[in-house]
């Protein structure tokens, strides 16, 4: 017991940011904790923010326009929803806003409902995120298989790259169908009316994302690419060839009525989410019904906001070896999804990349996830005009690689090649289930059909194997007519059926035998009624059947379950000796 206790107490420990809720935990720990805040550790937080906010700002904007609403609401996320949540959240690394995962939720509702309908989605969303932090759901992240996430991911990502297409061949025809197959049969028949100039600039961006990596540089890849694009488009346009930009594309109403092209340059104010476009730029009409309508869309952004999130703090988790809360990560997700949408801010959750190229770059805490929230409003008001001239297909490129670095197409290669057929299944499953149907559809079959495969796996790893000339383990002779039988492994409803089946079949020339269950480390209601059908067999045919060696939970289960000796057909025994004793 004295060398126990420790143990226990630093498993608990261990395990205790699955369990810990406090709002602002992560704040808290990083900056008022054991390890002061100072001057050099705010120094490094503003450099890596500002670093990070340079990055979200293209990014921001590239992914409210796949999500299928105007760049600037991709802004005001990473604004609003990037620094309630820092402010809030468990994760000290973390960077919140806009992500690719949500564009193939965020679409559809963006063209079903409008800008107002998406908001209302995230409001609710934000509403759940806390009921799963409040139900101490953040722990169930370990539970997800890698099969499950690899699978999602990788169909998110191609139909992200998917939309992108219309984008990067500069195609006119307006608006996706919402069936995967429909758009790719539209893009099909419609590639032979591609704009030359926008694939000009679309394969420019591509080529400097992909090759300026390998000049080692610290700015990132992105940002050269967009200035590139953007002053070719500029040329191009010069030239004759027009390409399609954000300021040709989006508009907006200037204070005295007269309509701005690109971008508002001004701070993000306070409006009713309602009061928002809805379908089409119409009116929108709030009802009852239709928020109940909302509640499917909704569900799948909290699962996924929940999912993404932890993920992402999970990862980070194994980067510096600190430890998350995710149930406060949670709640600081819920804060942030549910005041943002009142500044025009759509939904928002941690960013995989966003956030390691944070911590990369210097992070102490989340203050420098705030400061980047600073950046990105800076340069809403302070570079608006220039965001105007970013080429429609140079954004559509950034968002291909955006889709490919999160589609882990390596992991997944190595899944598919190393992996066990069940996790093969699983992963295909995923995949295919979302780029077909619906994410929310995709994870809820991954994770029960990786259940299944999994029930499966442990049945058959419960086995009955006869010990009666096993001198080892049985030291004293066995009456003729009996055997010793040893069962190991758990004796759960999808196991019992078949072990004690087996063991009926084995009594047919027997009067008795004796079941020795120390390798039976799990005896659930389904294995109480099979071993109920074998002893009613057995007082039947008036046959016996001893039970030697019972663990701890077996012994519980069947104390709870009511279960007594039998006097002539059944008897319980300490140990496997004193079972085979009784013939003496």
């Amino acid at each position: 017991m004295v060398i126990e206790a420790p143990v226990r107490g630093r498993r608990m420990t261990h395990r205790a940011h699955l369990f810990s809720l406090r709002i602002g935990h992560a704040l808290r720990e990083a900056c008022f904790g054991s390890e002061p805040y100072s001057l050099s550790r705010l120094q490094r937080d503003v450099m890596a923010g500002v670093a990070v906010g340079i990055i979200a700002i293209p990014l921001a904007m590239a992914l409210a326009i796949a999500s299928g609403v105007a760049p600037q609401y991709g802004l005001y996320t990473a604004i609003i929803g990037g620094f309630v949540i820092a402010l809030t959240g468990g994760s000290r690394f973390s960077i919140s806003g806009p992500t690719a995962a949500f564009v193939v939720i965020l679409y559809p509702i963006a063209q079903q409902y409008g800008l107002a309908g998406l908001l209302l989605a995230t409001i609710l969303a934000g509403l759940m995120l806390i009921a799963m932090a409040y139900a101490r759901l953040g722990r169930f992240i370990e539970y997800i298989p890698e099969s499950v996430t690899l699978g999602f991911t990788g169909g998110i990502a191609i139909v992200i790259a998917t939309l992108q297409l219309k984008d990067f061949f500069g195609l006119s025809f307006q608006g996706m169908p919402e069936h995967y197959v429909d758009r790719v049969w539209l893009l099909c028949t419609s590639i032979g009316q591609f704009d030359s100039a926008s694939v000009l600039v679309a394969l420019a961006t591509l080529g400097i994302m992909l090759y300026w990596p390998r000049l080692r540089t610290a700015i990132p890849p992105h940002l050269p690419a967009v200035v590139f694009a953007s002053l070719l488009s500029v040329l191009l346009a010069n030239a004759g060839y027009d390409v399609d930009t954000i300021g040709s594309r989006f508009s907006y109403l200037m204070p005295d009525g007269s309509t701005g092209m690109g971008i508002p340059p001004y701070l993000p104010g306070f409006a009713w989410p309602w009061e928002q476009p809805g379908p089409g730029g119409q009116p929108f009409e709030f009802s009852w019904s239709l928020a109940v309508s909302l509640l499917p869309s909704a569900f799948a952004i909290a699962m996924l906001g929940a999912i993404e999130s932890l993920l992402c703090a999970v990862v980070l988790d194994g980067m510096t070896g600190k430890r998350h809360s995710a149930n406060s990560e949670l709640l600081g997700q819920g804060l942030g999804n549910i005041i943002a949408p009142f500044f025009g801010g759509i939904t928002a959750t941690a960013a995989i990349a966003r956030s390691a190229a944070n911590l990369k770059a210097g992070a102490e805490s989340p203050v420098a996830a705030m400061v980047h929230a600073l950046v990105v409003l800076l340069g809403l008001v302070a570079l608006a005009p220039l965001l105007a001239y970013l080429p429609m297909p140079a954004m559509a490129a950034l968002l291909i690689v955006v889709a490919w670095n999160m589609s882990e197409a390596p992991k997944s290669l190595h899944l598919v090649k190393h992996a066990p057929a069940s996790d093969i299944a699983v992963f295909i499953t995923c995949l295919m289930l979302t780029v077909f149907f619906d994410m929310v559809i995709a994870i809820t079959a991954g994770v029960l059909l990786a259940c299944i495969l999994f029930v499966n796996q442990m049945a058959a790893m419960t086995r009955m194997a006869d010990i009666t000339d096993n001198k080892k383990l049985v030291d004293l002779p066995v009456p003729d007519q009996w055997a010793v039988l040893k069962i190991n492994g758990p004796l759960f409803f999808a196991a019992a059926d078949r072990i004690f089946g087996e063991i009926s079949a084995s009594m047919a020339t027997l009067d008795g035998v004796i079941l020795y269950m120390d390798g039976v480390t799990l005896l659930d209601a389904g294995g109480v009624a099979a071993m109920n059908k074998l002893i009613t067999a057995c007082a039947r045919e008036g046959k016996q059947v001893y039970f030697a060696e019972l663990q701890f939970q077996p012994l519980k289960t069947l104390a709870r379950a009511g279960v007594e000796p039998v006097t002539g057909v059944t008897a319980f025994y300490p140990t496997l000796s004193e079972a085979i004793e009784q013939f003496s």
